[in-house]
C-alpha cells in the first residue's frame, strides 16, 4: 500500500542525517530473530549467534520486544540528538521513555501479528511485556541493560567498520543535498520512497502512516541491517524517522585484507601485522594464540600495544574479550593502488 504525506518547504529545510546505535541494536536483533541467515550479513550471523545463545539473549527482553517482522516498539528507536549519538546517550533515552508511550507501543505490538518466525523460544513473552507495562520505569533499567550486553556481544566488536560504512553514506549524501537539493536525496534513498512537490511518497506493508503521527521535519538514519526495506518511527513532536539501508553494505562483511604487506610489517614487525592481519573477524586472546602460533602471553603483550596506538580495540564478551581492527588498521592492510 502507498501511503502519501504532505511536507512544507520548512520541513524540507530541517532534514537531517544521523548515524543511530540503537537502529543498528534493533535491526541486526531483528535479523538474528528470524530462521533463515541473513544473506548480506551470514559471516557476521555466524559469529554472533552462538554468543547471544550461550547468554540467553535468544528469549531475553529483546526477544519479547523485537518480532521477526511486522511492527518494532517507537520506544527502542529515540529520536538522535545530534548526527552521531553514543549507545549511552541513546540508551538513556530509553530508560527516561514515558509510561504512557511504552504501553502505548506494547498495544501496538498486542495488536499486530509480527508474521515472522522466531528462533527458539523467542516469540514476544507474554509475561516479559506484561511486568513491563505493570512497571515500565523498573522494567527499562533491565531491557536497556540487556541492550548494552547485546551491543557488546554483537556491535561492539564490529562498530568502528559498521559506522565507517554508515558515515560515509552520511557524507555521500550530504554531498547529493548540496549539488542537487534534499529533494534528490529523497528520490534517490531507496524504490519505495519518492518525493515530488512537496509530497512525501512511501510504499509499506506494515503500519498505516499518517502526517499527524509526525512532528515538523525529517530524519533520515543510514542502517546496516535494515536491508532490505526502509523501516519508519513516526511519534508526534518528533521529526519521522526513515531508516534505509546504507550504501555498499553488499561489501560490509568482506575481508579487508588477504594479508599484511611487508612495509606494515617493517613498521609494526611481523608478529604484531600478524595479529592484525588474523583480526579481520574479531577474536579473543586464546583464539589469536591458537591461529597465529604465538603464546598467550606474547599475543596479550602484542595487543596491549597495538591497542595503546589504536589499532584494535577490546569489547568485552562474556568471560573472555574480543579484539577487532580500527579503522585505522584496515586503512593500513589496505594495499594501495
Amino acid at each position: 500500500m502507498e501511503y502519501e504525506l504532505n511536507f512544507s518547504a520548512a520541513d524540507l529545510a530541517q532534514t537531517r542525517f544521523a548515524v543511530s546505535p540503537m537502529w543498528e541494536v534493533v535491526t541486526s536483533y531483528r535479523l538474528l530473530n528470524v530462521e533463515t541467515d541473513p544473506p548480506l550479513h551470514r559471516r557476521w550471523a555466524e559469529q554472533v549467534r552462538p554468543r547471544l545463545l550461550s547468554a540467553g539473549l535468544d528469549r531475553g527482553w529483546l526477544a519479547a520486544l523485537i518480532p521477526g517482522s511486522g511492527y518494532l516498539a517507537d520506544f527502542l528507536n529515540p529520536t538522535p540528538a545530534g548526527p552521531f549519538p553514543e549507545l549511552a546517550t541513546e540508551l538513556a533515552a530509553i530508560r527516561d521513555s514515558s509510561p504512557q508511550n511504552v504501553r502505548a507501543d506494547l498495544a501496538t505490538i498486542a495488536a499486530k501479528s509480527g508474521g515472522g518466525r522466531a528462533r527458539g523460544d523467542g516469540a514476544r513473552p507474554a509475561a516479559r511485556l506484561r511486568l513491563l507495562h505493570e512497571d515500565p520505569e523498573a522494567v527499562l533499567e533491565k531491557v536497556t541493560d540487556e541492550i548494552q550486553t547485546y551491543w557488546e556481544l554483537a556491535l561492539a566488536p564490529y562498530w568502528p567498520r559498521i559506522r565507517q560504512l554508515l558515515e560515509a553514506d552520511v557524507f555521500h549524501r550530504a554531498r547529493q543535498v548540496a549539488e542537487h537539493g534534499s529533494a534528490h536525496v529523497l528520490n534517490e534513498l531507496h524504490d519505495t520512497v519518492s518525493w515530488d512537490a512537496g509530497t512525501l511518497r512511501m510504499v509499506r506493508t506494515h503500519c498505516a502512516l499518517t502526517r499527524d503521527q509526525t512532528g515538523p521535519g525529517l530524519l533520515l538514519v543510514p542502517s546496516a541491517f535494515a536491508w532490505p526495506r526502509v523501516l519508519t518511527r513516526s511519534v508526534a513532536p518528533d521529526p519521522l524517522q526513515l531508516a534505509y539501508p546504507a550504501r555498499g553494505i553488499g561489501s560490509l562483511w568482506e575481508p579487508r585484507a588477504t594479508k599484511a604487506t611487508d612495509a606494515v610489517a617493517a613498521v609494526l614487525g611481523r608478529s604484531r601485522t600478524l595479529l592484525l592481519a588474523e583480526l579481520d573477524s574479531p577474536a579473543s586472546t586464546t583464539q589469536l594464540a591458537r591461529h597465529s602460533g604465538l603464546s598467550a602471553a606474547a599475543v596479550s603483550q602484542h595487543l596491549t600495544a597495538l591497542r595503546d596506538a589504536g589499532l584494535v580495540t577490546g569489547h568485552r564478551a562474556g568471560r573472555s574479550v574480543l579484539y577487532a581492527r580500527t579503522a585505522i588498521a584496515d586503512a593500513l592492510l589496505t594495499p594501495v593502488g
